[in-house]
């Protein structure tokens, strides 16, 4: 409104955001700025696709990643990915006094002295990408996801990029686009996108939960990844992957709980990548890993930093008298997963087939 009343504002522009908040926050800001006659336009940017621009041929969204990588690149063509340099039309501005820039915390910011991640990204990390982005002990992945949740790096120019030198980039560029047009066309998959897994038996292990955070686990490649968070507002994906998967299967504790810490820790956190690895994690999302898939792991710590190195960073006191005991048995917290999801999601099919006996 102060805006308004001090500038003769002809239009506002904006550019999409798929988030229900920032749905809901836009369309307010547009009937307000409508109601006193001034255009609300807004544009795609932060994506190559979005919304219902990649759908199945019946017209319906994807649910499935690998069909919608397909369709996604037979719609693509290469001046999609042009860049759009704004630098020669800086002259055109209005010239008048700025206004006061906000400080961080005013706009809902803390400062930190956590590192930003460069915005280059070498062609050599890409042609090696899909040999070293598993491997977490070493520089083997691009870092961009902080630059793409706050537009300091186009997703055009990483896919111009990525389009000569590494296939398995894009695919997690286009995985990226995925959960993006699953959360626009099912809003509800801010809870689970299954709703037969909400009748999971979780445990609700505060201390449990605490370990976890904290890395302190007694799993070395789970706390490694734990602290590393803590430490720079960032894990390596694969290392990720095996967090999540030790929350939900190992600890059995509700997904949702561990959403909510990365939510609160990330630098890179957007809802719809967060929410979908969430639930790939624990099963309850679309092409989720299915329930019985459990990361053991000790074995991905053979398999992926064999050397220690990653785990040595961040838990030095590994392999020491001072590193903790394990909260619990691999073997034993498998088979009490599987038993508590089998129990739950056969509790609800039991559930609904009653439903259907007694309305037909």
């Amino acid at each position: 409104m102060r805006i308004l009343e001090r500038f003769d504002v002809i239009g506002v522009t904006a550019n999409h955001d798929h988030e229900p908040y920032a749905i809901a926050r836009d369309k307010a800001i547009g009937e307000f700025l409508t109601s006193r006659g001034v255009p609300f336009r807004t544009f795609k940017d932060i994506s190559i696709f979005e919304r219902g621009e990649v759908l199945k041929d019946d017209g319906g969204p994807y649910t499935v990643f690998t069909p919608y990588a397909r369709k996604w690149k037979s719609h693509f063509k290469l001046e999609m990915a042009n860049s759009f340099p704004s630098e020669t039309h800086l002259d055109g501005l209005w010239r008048t006094e700025p206004l006061p820039i906000p400080g961080l915390v005013t706009i809902g910011f803390q400062p930190t002295d956590l590192l930003t991640p460069s915005e280059v990204v070498r062609d050599e990390l890409l042609l090696n990408y899909e040999r070293t982005r598993n491997i977490p002990g070493i520089p083997g992945t691009s870092r961009m996801s902080v630059h793409l949740r706050f537009g300091t790096v186009s997703v055009r120019k990483l896919v111009r990029q990525s389009l000569d030198l590494s296939p398995t980039y894009l695919n997690e560029l286009i995985w990226r686009e995925f959960f993006m047009q699953i959360l626009w066309h099912f809003p509800h998959t801010e809870r689970a996108f299954k709703p037969n897994y909400d009748h999971i038996e979780w445990r609700k292990d505060e201390g449990g939960f605490q370990a976890w955070c904290e890395g302190r686990t007694g799993y070395p490649l789970v706390d490694a990844g734990m602290r590393e968070l803590l430490a720079t507002g960032h894990m390596h994906n694969r290392v990720r992957m095996v967090v999540a998967s030790f929350l939900c299967k190992h600890l059995l504790i509700d997904w949702r709980w561990g959403e909510a810490w990365f939510a609160a820790k990330w630098l890179d956190f957007e809802l719809s990548s967060n929410n979908g690895g969430w639930q790939w994690a624990s099963g309850s999302g679309c092409d989720a890993a299915p329930y019985f898939r459990v990361f053991n792991p000790r074995l991905q710590l053979e398999k992926f930093d064999p050397q220690l190195k990653y785990v040595k960073h961040w838990v030095p006191e590994y392999g020491t008298a001072n590193y903790v005991q394990p909260v619990v048995v691999h073997e034993s917290a498998r088979q009490r997963a599987l038993a508590t999801y089998k129990a739950g999601l056969s509790g609800t099919k039991a559930m609904n087939d009653r439903k259907n006996e007694l309305f037909a």
